[in-house]
């Protein structure tokens, strides 16, 4: 895993209120939802999770008068029943800045800032980047849940109360890697998964039920989701 490079830096969002607005903005373009919504979400961020954190770009040394411009987000959050593990989601690069190798960095990063916390799990879950996350070290994963708001005060073994369901027709609420941020927990949850299809191609990973091609979970409109894991 590369370094970070110099010019990069990620920051939690709420130690940097100043980039409330910025981060607001770049995640209704991608994702819509109005700018008080949003700014809601983000201004929940804390050290208990949810962690919103923002990747910066700094000017360089022939630039000092140019402030850090935000290039990417990502949100951070616990998930239900294993309290060494952390949910990525709401990950997104500014689209002047896409192409660029970005989105790894940004991955990269967020790596290391769960790491340096103690923890030795991402899990995440997305509709059509698959391959992105494969190649950064991301498997085929059973769903997850997670705990949408944690008080500062609740202890991690409280989470031991939010159990993930076993029977695969109890699945756990579908969570997006690029949701719309959920205003009062708990969420719905969606129907049953679908049986998997019939495969002709390269068969799933073992003990998951899906590949990066193909996936039986299904996300509250019908639409194939693939959840996927890395140990860090």
């Amino acid at each position: 895993m590369s370094p970070l490079p110099e010019e990069l830096s990620l920051v939690p969002l709420h130690q940097h209120p100043e980039l409330l607005e910025a981060c607001a903005e770049l995640l209704a373009e991608e994702w819509g939802k109005s700018r008080a919504l949003r700014l809601h979400a983000l201004q929940r961020s804390s050290d208990a999770f949810p962690t919103c954190l923002a990747l910066l770009r700094t000017p360089a040394p022939t630039e000092p008068t140019c402030p850090p411009s935000l290039v990417g987000h990502v949100r951070l959050s616990r998930v239900a029943g294993q309290p060494s593990s952390l949910f990525v989601e709401s990950v997104v690069v500014a689209r002047a800045l896409r192409g660029r190798g970005y989105g790894r960095q940004l991955m990269e990063a967020t790596e290391r800032y769960a790491r340096a916390r103690g923890f030795c799990c991402l899990h995440l879950s997305t509709h059509d980047k698959q391959q992105f996350y494969a190649h950064l070290g991301f498997v085929p994963a059973e769903p997850v849940q997670i705990v949408p708001f944690l008080s500062p005060a609740m202890p991690a073994a409280a989470l031991q109360a939010f159990a993930v369901p076993s029977s695969p027709t109890a699945a756990a609420p579908v969570v997006l890697a690029a949701p719309q941020p959920p205003l009062s927990p708990p969420a719905v949850p969606p129907p049953p998964p679908l049986p998997p299809p019939s495969r002709t191609g390269r068969g799933p990973a073992e003990g998951t039920g899906q590949s990066p091609q193909e996936s039986p979970h299904r996300d509250a409109r019908g639409l194939p989701i693939f959840w996927m894991k890395k140990d860090i």
